[in-house]
Parts: structure tokens; C-alpha cells; sequence
């Protein structure tokens, strides 16, 4: 179950989107290159031991360069709530941004898919336009795109119909 901190006590939590496995394995194609590279290193004869040194401390230096990215690819997430939009996005390692929007400021919802590999893996880019000035909350590689940005229109249209008709209620008491 997923625990997010700033969820209201009324509010339900409708959808939770997050990034695709694709980006797992471009983070194994990074630790796969650099293996493939130490592998012909230690292959050279003659190899200083001091090299050895230096090859640990760069598998020590590579680690935590891959789990940062892992960190910060696995954390991003839309957590759409029945009244607003919440945004994780971690930028770095200890660095976090987090955005909200009231379903009623969203005015446009967009998903884009580019060349050959993300139609057929059925991942990209969704862009939630506000009605704020500078605000655009812009996630990629997101499981499927096209199909999620739908659903969040269909979140935020009735949220509408459900505020028109209380308001509509409202008027008439």
C-alpha cells in the first residue's frame, strides 16, 4: 500500500502513476557497459595493483551513482486524488520537488509518444496544463501514456460534473 504523507483524512487516492521499466534497464545497461569495460581491464597483463585500487574505488563510486538514479526514477510519481493532483518528482539525491493542483485548476491534459521504441513499449511523456502562469507538471516515461492521460481526464471531468451538481443543489435550497 502506498503511503504518502500530505493525503487529507477525506481524501481517496484514484490513481497513482509511475514511470516505466524501461528505465530499469537503462540503468542496467550502464552497470553491463562498465562491467564489460572492467572485464577487458583486468584482462591487460601486467595490470599495477594499484589499478585494482582505483577499479574498486570506481565499482564504489558507479554503485551509488546507479542507486541514486534508481532513486530518483523510482520516487517520481502523479498521485491523483478525488480533489487535486499531487506531483513527486525527485530532482537528485536528497532533493525533492513536490507539486499540487486542485482538480478544478486543470485545464489540459497531454500525452506524447516519440520514435519506434516508446510506441512499442507504450511509454512516454504526460502534461498536466494548469491554470496557474508558470506551472506545467510534465512526467516522462510514463507507462502507458496515452491510456493514463485519459484516465486523469476522466477524473478531473467528474470532479467537475460532481462540483456543478452541488453547486446546482446549493441554488436550489
Amino acid at each position: 500500500m502506498l503511503k504518502i504523507n500530505n493525503i487529507r483524512p477525506w481524501e481517496k487516492v484514484i490513481l497513482v502513476l509511475k514511470r516505466h521499466w524501461i528505465v530499469y534497464v537503462i540503468i542496467w545497461i550502464y552497470f553491463i557497459f562498465w562491467l564489460i569495460v572492467t572485464l577487458i581491464l583486468l584482462q591487460i597483463p601486467n595490470f599495477a595493483p594499484f589499478s585494482y585500487i582505483i577499479l574498486c574505488i570506481f565499482w564504489m563510486v558507479l554503485s551509488i551513482f546507479l542507486f541514486v538514479q534508481w532513486l530518483n526514477h523510482e520516487l517520481d510519481m502523479f498521485v491523483i486524488t478525488d480533489n487535486r493532483i499531487i506531483w513527486i518528482e525527485q530532482i537528485s539525491f536528497l532533493n525533492r520537488n513536490v507539486t499540487e493542483c486542485n482538480l478544478w485548476q486543470v485545464q489540459e491534459v497531454n500525452s506524447k509518444t516519440k520514435w519506434l521504441l516508446s510506441n512499442l513499449l507504450n511509454y512516454w511523456t504526460i502534461e498536466i496544463q494548469t491554470a496557474w502562469n508558470a506551472t506545467n507538471l510534465v512526467m516522462t516515461l510514463v507507462a502507458d501514456s496515452i491510456e493514463e492521460s485519459r484516465k486523469i481526464l476522466n477524473i478531473v471531468d467528474n470532479y467537475r460534473d460532481v462540483k456543478a451538481n452541488n453547486s446546482i443543489v446549493e441554488n436550489k435550497l
